[in-house]
C-alpha cells in the first residue's frame, strides 16, 4: 500500500499534501453527511405537517420520539457495521454497499406514497449508515499505515472538515423540502449520496488496496455459526413483530419505546460483559469504571444536544421571526447555525487545548460541556417565556445564542470523547470501543426522543428549564469528581474537534 511519503516522493497527485485517496474518502463522507443532515433538518417538520401540506400529520410527541430513535439507530448500528466489514465484506465494499443502501432509503422517501415509504426509507438509511459511517473513518486511518501521528491527525482534520461542509445541507434540502415539496427535498438528499457514490467508485483506484479485504475474515466454521445465529435472531424478531401486530402493539409509539429500551440495554449489557471478562485486567477495570461515568455524561449531553432537530426545530418554525429583509427563511435553515459555529471555532479549540495542556482534565471538559448544554436549555426557557404562550415571535438571535452555547459544549466533549475512548479501552476490546462510544449518542438520542414527549405536558418554559437545570447540576456533580478521574486516567489528551 502506497503511503503519503511515497506519493510525495513520486510527484503523484495529492490533496492538500495528502494522498489523493483522502480526497476520495473526504468527498464520500461529505456527501453522505449532506444526505444525513439534510434529512435530519426537515424530517420532524414533515412528520408533523398536516396532510393538506403533504405531511404525515403525526402528533408532535410521536414525531419527536420517531426522530430520536432514528438518530439513535444510525449510531447504534455502527458497532455491528464495523464487525461486518472486519469479518465479511472489507471496509471498501462495506462503504460502497452502505452508500448505495442509503441512497435507496432517500429515494424511498422521495416517493409520495405515504407512511410506508417513509418507514422503509428510514430503515434503509439506518442500515446503510451502519455500514458506511464507522468504516470510512477506518479507511482514512489505514491510508497512513506506517506514517507519523502528526500526518494522520492532519488527515483527520481535513476529513472532519468535509463532515462539517456536508452538514450545511439544510441550505439546499431544507429550502427544497419546506418551500417547494417535501419529497423533492428527500430526493435532493438521494442525489447527494449518489454523487458521493459516483466519485467513490471513480476515485477507488487512488485508495490502492485500502480496505479491500476483511481484517479478520470469518473461517468456514465461524461463518456457519454466524448464519445460524443471524437466522435465529431474525426469526425471533419476526415472532415479536407478529405478536405485537396481533395484540395491537405494533404502532409507531410502541416501536420507538422498544428501540429506546434496546438503545439503553445494549450498552448496559456490553459494559457488564467487559467488567466480567477475564481478558480485562484489574487496572483496566478501574479505568473502565471511570469511562462508564464519562459515557453516562456523554449520553446526557447528546440527549439535550440532539433535540435541536426536534423541539428546537419546531420552536424555530412556530415561535421565531424568520423574516430576513422581507424574505421568510425556512425554519430548517436554523440547523445550519451549529455547523457554521463549529467551523469557526474548531481551530480556536484545537489551539486552546494545546495551550492549556494537562491543566484541564477530561472530567473538567465533560463537566463544562454538560453545563453549556444545560445553560442553552435554560436560555431556551427564557426565549419560550418571551413568546408569551406562542402569541409573539422572538428574534433569531435567541436561537443563535442557544446554539453557540451548545457548540461550545460539543467542542469540549465530542473530540475529547474520541480521545479518551482510545486511551481507556481495555486491550482486548480496543477495536470495539469506538463503536461503544457511538452507543452513548444512540442512548442519548433515543431517551431524548422519549423525554421530548413531556414538552406538551410541561409546557415549553418548564420543559426547557427542568432539563437545563438537570444538565447543569450533572456538570457540577462531575466537577466534584474531577480530581479522582484525573488520577485514574492521566493527562495529555490530544484533540481534533469534529462532528459525528
Amino acid at each position: 500500500m502506497a503511503t503519503t511519503t511515497s506519493d510525495r516522493a513520486s510527484g503523484g497527485r495529492t490533496f492538500f499534501g495528502h494522498p489523493w485517496g483522502l480526497a476520495t474518502l473526504f468527498f464520500t463522507e461529505m456527501w453522505e453527511r449532506f444526505s444525513f443532515y439534510g434529512l435530519r433538518a426537515i424530517l420532524v417538520l414533515f412528520l408533523i405537517a398536516p396532510p393538506s401540506e403533504s405531511g404525515l400529520g403525526m402528533a408532535e410527541g410521536t414525531a419527536k420520539a420517531l426522530l430520536g430513535v432514528y438518530m439513535s439507530m444510525v449510531y447504534f448500528v455502527a458497532l455491528p457495521g464495523g464487525w461486518v466489514a472486519d469479518r465479511i465484506l472489507g471496509a471498501r465494499r462495506a462503504v460502497l454497499l452502505g452508500g448505495f443502501v442509503i441512497m435507496l432509503g432517500h429515494l424511498a422517501m422521495a416517493i409520495p406514497g405515504g407512511a410506508g415509504f417513509v418507514y422503509l426509507g428510514l430503515v434503509l438509511i439506518i442500515l446503510g449508515t451502519g455500514l458506511l459511517k464507522p468504516n470510512i473513518s477506518t479507511m482514512v486511518g489505514k491510508l497512513y499505515a506506517g506514517e507519523d501521528d502528526a500526518r494522520r491527525d492532519s488527515a483527520f482534520s481535513l476529513f472532519y472538515m468535509g463532515i462539517n461542509i456536508g452538514s450545511l445541507a439544510p441550505f439546499v434540502v431544507g429550502y427544497l423540502g419546506q418551500d417547494v415539496n417535501w419529497h423533492l427535498g428527500f430526493g435532493a438528499a438521494a442525489v447527494g449520496m449518489a454523487v458521493g457514490l459516483v466519485q467513490y467508485v471513480l476515485g477507488g483506484r487512488h485508495l490502492r488496496g485500502v480496505g479491500d479485504q476483511p481484517g479478520h475474515r470469518l473461517t468456514p466454521a465461524e461463518r456457519a455459526r454466524f448464519l445460524k445465529i443471524t437466522g435465529a435472531v431474525v426469526a425471533a424478531a419476526l415472532v415479536v413483530v407478529a405478536v405485537a401486530a396481533a395484540t395491537g402493539h405494533l404502532t409507531v409509539d410502541g416501536v420507538t419505546v422498544a428501540l429506546t429500551v434496546l438503545a439503553i440495554a445494549v450498552p448496559v449489557g456490553y459494559f457488564g460483559y467487559m467488567f466480567r471478562s477475564h481478558e480485562v485486567s484489574a487496572g483496566e477495570r478501574v479505568k473502565l469504571r471511570a469511562y462508564a461515568w464519562l459515557f453516562l455524561a456523554a449520553a446526557l449531553f447528546w440527549m439535550i444536544f440532539d433535540q435541536a432537530a426536534g423541539p428546537l426545530n419546531i420552536f424555530a418554525q412556530d415561535n421565531v421571526d424568520l423574516n430576513v429583509l422581507g424574505w421568510h427563511m425556512p425554519a430548517s435553515w436554523t440547523q445550519n447555525i451549529n455547523p457554521i459555529i463549529v467551523i469557526c471555532f474548531s481551530a480556536v479549540f484545537a489551539w486552546l487545548w494545546l495551550r492549556l495542556g494537562d491543566r484541564v482534565s477530561t472530567g473538567l471538559k465533560f463537566g463544562f460541556a454538560l453545563i453549556m448544554s444545560g445553560l442553552s436549555f435554560v436560555l431556551m426557557s427564557v426565549a419560550s417565556h418571551a413568546t408569551h404562550g406562542g402569541t409573539v415571535k422572538v428574534s433569531l438571535l435567541w436561537l443563535i445564542a442557544v446554539y453557540l452555547l451548545q457548540t461550545l459544549g460539543e467542542l469540549s466533549l465530542s473530540p475529547v470523547g474520541l480521545s479518551v475512548t482510545t486511551r481507556l479501552a481495555p486491550t482486548a476490546f480496543a477495536s470495539q470501543m469506538m463503536g461503544v462510544w457511538f452507543l452513548a449518542t444512540a442512548a442519548g438520542d433515543a431517551v431524548g426522543g422519549q423525554v421530548a414527549r413531556l414538552q406538551h405536558r410541561f409546557g415549553d418554559v418548564r420543559y426547557f428549564l427542568v432539563l437545563g437545570l438537570f444538565s447543569v447540576a450533572a456538570g457540577l456533580v462531575l466537577f466534584l469528581f474531577v480530581r479522582a478521574l484525573r488520577r485514574i486516567m492521566g493527562e495529555g489528551e490530544e484533540l481534533a474537534p469534529s462532528r459525528t
